[in-house]
């Protein structure tokens, strides 16, 4: 193997750890959508950090996540998760909404310093199984 193709391989090696070691850093949140409201209807999250948003729908309708705060939309079928990433933000307030039921299915991100997160009592949802019908 030549000193470049050793190289190659290398940086293609390195690349792959990082890119590991960045995705395996990301914050994780679960909210549930049931019975047409989230749960919970707020959730904490750190300032200026990218976050993995898991949104597990339990309803037998199909709800579209949505919110203008955060430019972000998407379809979530029954009895399905779906991912979403956000950020890093500042702080502040960042509503959504369920797009086909907006009178009920409504929630926030409250984003927040490090310091004030970790005082917050925060509230994890274990994922359900769910099998395809």
């Amino acid at each position: 193997m030549s000193k470049r193709q050793m190289s190659s391989l290398i940086f293609f090696i390195s690349s792959f750890f990082v890119a590991f070691a960045v995705w395996a850093d990301k914050e994780q949140y679960a909210l549930e959508i049931k019975d047409h409201l989230f749960y919970p209807a707020e959730i904490v999250i750190p300032a200026n950090k990218k976050i993995k948003l898991i949104i597990y729908n339990r309803d037998d309708t199909p709800e579209e996540f949505d919110s203008f705060d955060l430019n972000r939309e998407k379809v979530i079928f029954p009895h399905k998760k779906a991912v979403i990433y956000i950020g890093p933000l500042p702080e502040g307030r960042y509503e959504f909404f369920g797009e086909y039921n907006p009178n009920s299915a409504r929630g926030a991100l409250l984003v927040t310093s490090a310091e004030k997160t970790k005082n917050k009592a925060t509230i994890n949802i274990a994922p359900t199984v769910i099998e395809a019908h």
